[in-house]
C-alpha cells in the first residue's frame, strides 16, 4: 500500500496497521492466467459442452478437466506427428504405418468396478479397441463372467453383514451378489479347467504354446463364455491382452484351489507374463496409462512403464491419500520420482470415486469421437439426425 493510501486512512480514522495488513495490493496476473467460471444453465447446453465446461470450474472439476485434454491427447496421438528420428526402424518409415502407429493406452482398475454398472463402460473401450492392455485384479475377472451368468444387485452400504451372512448374500459397496453367483461360476469354470490340464502336456512340448500364464487363462475364458455382453469376450475378440498378476486372490483362485484337489496338476505361469506387459510398454513408441483405483492394477501398469522410462501420458482416479506412504495414494510425482512417468509429460490425479467421474469421461473422449463418426456416416447417407443425436452433436 503506498504511503498516500496510509495517510488517507489514517484522516479516514482507520487504524494504519490494519489497512496495511488488509489491502495488500497484487502483483501483476500473468497474461495466461484462466479466469473461474462455471456452466451457464440459463440457455440449453449439450452434454460435450457441459464436460468442457469443468476445466475452468476449479477443484476437482478442474482436474477432470485436464484428464479429458489429456486423454484426448492419447486418443488422437499418431507417430505421423513426430518428426521421423535419425535411428528410426525401418518399418516405421512408411507414412502408412507411422499415421496407423497408435498411442499404446494401458487401462488399470480394481474390481469392484467390473462389479458396478463401470462394467459396460470398460466393456465399450474393448469392444471398440480403444485400448492395449488391460491390468485389473481377480475379481475384475470373475465378476465380468459370473454378470453373464447372472446378475448382481443394487443394495446398500447399511444392510447388516451378519443377517446378509446368514442369506448368503455378499455385500460389495451397496451392491449385492447372492452366493449361488458363485455356484454358477463353479460350475461354469471346472469342465474348462479341466480341459485346460488336459492340453497342458501338449502345450509343453518342445514348440509347443508353453504353460498357461494369467493373460492366456483369461483369453481363453473370454473365447469360452462367447457372450457380447463380456468385458474379456470382447479382448479375445480383439486381441487385447488382460493381465492379472492376483489371478488367486478371488473366486477365481477359490476355484483353482478346489481343483488342484479334484484334478491336481494345472501350472500357471507368472512370468510369461511380465514379459509380455512389459513388452508392451517398452514397444511402444508413446504410452499413456488410464487407472481406476490402486493396488496391484496401478502399480503393475506404472512399473510396466518404467521399463520405457516412464509413461508420456497419465491419468489417476481414485480417493486414495498420500499421507500413508501408499503407493495406492500416490500422486503422479511420486512416480516421476521413480521413472515410471516421464519428467515433463502430461499427468493428473482426479480425487474422485471412479463410477461418478469415468463415464463421463469417456463420454468426452472415446465415446464423443464414435458418436462423431456416426453422425458423419448418417450426414453422408442424408438421414435426418435424431433428437437424442442432436442432444451429443456440438
Amino acid at each position: 500500500m503506498t504511503s498516500t493510501t496510509a495517510h488517507s486512512s489514517q484522516q479516514d480514522g482507520v487504524p494504519a496497521a490494519a489497512s496495511q495488513a488488509v489491502l495488500v495490493h497484487s502483483a501483476p496476473v500473468p497474461l495466461d492466467s484462466v479466469s473461474v467460471q462455471g456452466p451457464n444453465f440459463d440457455n440449453p447446453i449439450s452434454l460435450q459442452q457441459l464436460l468442457c465446461s469443468y476445466e475452468r470450474i476449479g477443484f476437482q472439476a478442474t482436474s477432470f478437466g485436464r484428464a479429458i485434454s489429456i486423454v484426448e491427447k492419447m486418443r488422437k496421438w499418431r507417430l505421423s506427428d513426430e518428426p521421423i528420428s535419425k535411428d528410426e526402424s525401418p518399418e516405421f518409415l512408411d507414412p502408412t504405418v507411422r499415421a496407423n502407429t497408435k498411442c499404446t493406452i494401458l487401462l488399470g482398475f480394481t474390481s469392484n468396478l467390473i462389479s458396478s454398472g463401470l462394467r459396460e463402460v470398460i466393456l465399450h473401450l474393448v469392444k471398440h479397441k480403444h485400448i492395449s492392455g488391460i491390468v485389473t485384479t481377480a475379481g475384475g475377472i470373475e465378476e465380468d463372467f459370473i454378470k453373464c451368468l447372472k446378475p448382481t444387485y443394487l443394495g446398500a452400504f447399511d444392510l447388516d453383514g451378519a443377517d446378509l451372512r446368514k442369506k448368503g448374500m455378499n455385500r460389495i459397496g451397496n451392491l449385492v451378489v447372492p452366493n449361488d453367483n458363485y455356484c454358477s461360476f463353479e460350475d461354469w469354470v471346472k469342465p474348462i479347467l479341466d480341459k485346460m490340464l488336459e492340453e497342458q502336456p501338449e502345450r509343453m512340448k518342445e514348440g509347443g504354446e508353453g504353460p498357461w500364464s494369467p493373460s492366456v487363462i483369461i483369453n481363453r475364458l473370454g473365447k469360452e463364455i462367447d457372450n457380447e455382453e463380456s468385458v474379456y469376450y470382447w479382448a479375445y475378440k480383439n486381441n487385447i491382452p488382460v493381465f492379472c498378476p492376483a489371478l488367486t486372490d478371488g473366486s477365481l483362485g477359490d476355484m483353482i484351489f478346489f481343483h488342484s484337489f479334484r484334478n491336481p496338476g494345472l501350472i500357471i505361469d507368472i512370468v510369461g507374463d511380465i514379459r509380455a506387459i512389459n513388452n508392451l510398454a517398452l514397444k511402444a513408441k508413446k504410452a499413456g496409462m488410464i487407472i481406476l483405483g490402486g493396488g496391484v492394477c496401478k502399480h503393475q501398469i506404472a512399473n510396466a512403464m518404467l521399463m520405457r522410462n516412464g509413461a508420456d501420458y497419465s491419468v489417476y482416479i481414485n480417493t486414495g491419500q498420500e499421507f500413508d506412504g501408499s503407493d495406492s495414494g500416490a500422486r503422479p510425482d511420486e512416480a516421476v520420482s521413480w521413472g515410471k512417468i516421464r519428467a515433463g509429460s502430461e499427468s493428473v490425479k482426479v480425487f474422485a470415486d471412479a463410477t461418478l467421474v469415468f463415464p463421463m469421461l469417456v463420454a468426452a473422449t472415446f465415446a464423443k469421437a464414435l458418436w462423431e463418426r456416426q453422425l458423419t456416416e448418417e450426414k453422408k447417407k442424408g438421414e435426418k439426425l435424431s433428437a437424442e443425436e442432436q442432444v451429443f452433436a456440438y
